[in-house]
């Protein structure tokens, strides 16, 4: 039995699985809202009150693989744990709490594996890709060249400091107005320009050869919205694409709608109202700077890379076992 435990900025997510023929399937999952995060952009450390529900997820999560009897398991924090000046101080107190023994990862690790999370949807069609990972604490960017047999070729890779949590906490995130929607997307354009300024990506995109994949909470949202579930529904999300035309429709939408909308909305949970807005003026300013025609969903990423590795490495120990 093996399992992912993925604590970002803003959520705590665990999936326990075992393997499959095709891939592996899931026995268990968890997911809670944290904000680990909240206030570290101004700050520079993380607040005690988001420890405590931090750590109270991580005793749910290490409870779940004890009951499940997980042998393999690896445990990744990523960008609140990297940013924040008492994350050291924080992983001692997870252990001794929760027994559980967290990896703070590199950005470059945290988008490779998002990626090996999500390779199986990339579309072989195009030649090129823009694989993106909205967090809360910071935005991953991999350029893909999808020519040829094989392994997609990172072209380029970048992390940026333009989460939804910070974004959020800097412009406000419960009542948005338009002109602060414009300034939040002006900022992140500013932000991301460089990455297409040291590449060739926005010649892809105007030769119609580049798709965008996205596996944020953002990209999940809006195609759940778009589809107007009742209730989220992974099965309909994961793996469909979106034009540029919906998503840019939906964010109108969102912008449109007051906090309390937000909250009563069946695909918004209550602790991403304040921030879907943010996620929202990301991709507005990703698809305005690479304008593909289309995106598609990923309802996976950092935690199933996580898996595929654990397996991988499972079966090349049974092979060299057997070797000998």
């Amino acid at each position: 039995m093996f399992a992912a435990l993925d604590l970002g900025t803003n959520s705590c997510r665990l999936l326990v699985a075992r393997p499959a023929r095709e891939g592996f399937e899931v026995v268990d999952a968890f997911s809670r809202i944290v904000r680990l995060g909240e206030g570290v952009g101004a700050s520079g450390r993380l607040q005690e009150a988001a420890m405590a529900r931090t750590i109270k997820a991580l005793r749910v999560c290490a409870a779940k693989m004890r009951e499940r009897n997980v042998t393999r398991w690896r445990n990744v924090a990523t960008e609140a744990c990297r940013r924040a000046a008492n994350g050291d101080d924080f992983l001692a107190r997870v252990r001794a709490e929760t027994g559980l023994v967290l990896d703070v990862i590199t950005a470059e690790e945290e988008a490779q594996l998002a990626l090996s999370g999500c390779a199986s949807l990339l579309d072989r069609a195009r030649s090129q890709a823009l694989v993106f990972d909205i967090g809360g604490g910071s935005t991953e960017l991999l350029w893909l060249n999808l020519a040829g047999a094989g392994a997609p070729q990172v072209l380029a890779g970048a992390s940026f400091p333009c989460g939804v949590v910070l974004l959020a906490e800097h412009y406000g995130g419960r009542d948005v107005a338009d002109e602060t929607y414009a300034a939040m997307v002006a900022d992140v354009m500013r932000t991301l320009d460089p990455f297409g300024a040291a590449s060739d990506i926005g010649t892809a995109a105007r030769a119609g050869q580049l798709h965008l994949l996205g596996t944020s909470g953002t990209v999940t949202t809006l195609a759940a919205i778009h589809l107007g579930l009742a209730r989220y529904d992974r099965a309909k999300v994961d793996g469909m694409w979106l034009t540029a035309d919906q998503v840019v429709a939906v964010s109108r939408q969102l912008v449109a709608m007051d906090f309390a909308e937000r909250v009563r909305h069946p695909c918004i949970q209550r602790g991403r109202a304040d921030l879907v807005i943010a996620g929202c003026a990301i991709l507005d300013a990703i698809l305005r700077l690479w304008p593909a025609g289309h995106v598609r969903v990923a309802d996976r990423g950092l935690r199933d890379g996580v898996l595929i590795s654990l397996m991988q490495a499972a079966d090349a120990e049974v092979r060299g076992a057997l070797a000998r």
